[in-house]
Order: C-alpha cells, then sequence, then structure tokens
C-alpha cells in the first residue's frame, strides 16, 4: 500500500530530523520556577520550569529570557499561537508524566502494530485519541520541538496505517 509506505517514510524522516536527544534539562537551583504557557485562545497554564521545558521552544525562549533577566524571579510567559488550549493540557499531561517516568525508545521500524507492545501502558493509553487530536498533538509537538511526543504521536498513526 503507497500511503503505508509513504507513511512509514514520513515517520522515519521526522525521527531522524528530530535527532536532538533530550537531555534531562538543566534545572536552575530554582526548582520551583514555573511558566506561563499561552494558548491560542489566550488561556494560562502556569506550569514547573522543568515541564515547560521539554519543549526545545520553550527552554531556548527561557533561555532568551534568562539573558535579559535582570536577576528577577517574574514568571514568564511563553504564547503559543499555534497551539489550543485542549492541545495544549494533553501535551503537559505528557511532559509531567514523561519527566516521573520517561517513555522507552521506540524502535524503528515499529515492532508491533499495538502501541502497547511499543511503548509502557501509560503512553499507549495517552495516544488512544480521536485522530483529530492525535494529528493536532503532531502538529503542537513538531512546533514546540518535543522530541518524545512527537515520536509517540507519529509512530501511532504509522501503527494505525499497517495493513493486516
Amino acid at each position: 500500500n503507497r500511503s503505508h509506505t509513504q507513511l512509514q517514510h514520513l515517520f522515519g524522516i521526522i525521527a531522524t530530523n528530530t535527532s536532538l536527544l533530550f537531555s534531562t534539562m538543566d534545572v536552575d537551583e530554582n526548582t520551583n520556577a514555573t511558566v506561563k504557557l499561552i494558548s491560542k485562545e489566550g488561556d494560562a497554564f502556569e506550569v514547573p520550569l522543568a515541564v515547560a521545558t521539554m519543549s526545545e521552544l520553550v527552554k531556548s525562549m527561557n533561555d532568551e529570557e534568562d539573558d535579559d533577566d535582570d536577576g528577577g524571579n517574574a514568571v514568564s510567559e511563553v504564547p503559543l499561537p499555534n497551539v489550543k488550549s485542549e492541545v495544549l493540557k494533553k501535551v503537559i499531561e505528557f511532559c509531567e508524566h514523561h519527566l516521573s517516568e520517561p517513555m522507552t525508545e521506540i524502535e524503528k521500524p515499529l515492532k508491533s502494530q499495538n502501541m502497547a507492545d511499543v511503548v509502557q501502558k501509560w503512553y499507549a493509553d495517552f495516544v488512544d485519541l480521536e485522530q483529530v487530536l492525535l494529528f493536532e498533538l503532531i502538529l503542537a509537538a513538531n512546533y514546540m520541538d518535543i522530541k518524545p511526543l512527537l515520536d509517540l504521536t507519529c509512530a501511532t498513526v504509522a501503527s494505525m496505517t499497517e495493513i493486516e
């Protein structure tokens, strides 16, 4: 099936091109630091810095702000105009869980069509979503540059296209 092959190829490209490995974030001495993530609708989600900086986009914006900062500990705001509130909530849920239980690296090609055979149960359940929300999560993970979430969501789509 041509679309299946194209999708697996796309998954391979995405996985390869996002080869920046996530280091366990260098969290400042101030572990209580927070960041407000602002959704497309203008909703603010205050999250711990360690959660927010799983996003390379947020991390780079925070680093720039730290360079400009006068040493104050103000809560910074990061506008995410491409991410809806409903999707941002899921992104935050993923990042919070990933910090406490990092996801198993996804082997390529996928060893199974069943995501529960590929990653831990929580992650498999997490991506058991309506297709529209799953695709919006892919776009958000790509925009925010969150490699583990992008890998998980793309692998899920690839597994959905497997021919039985």
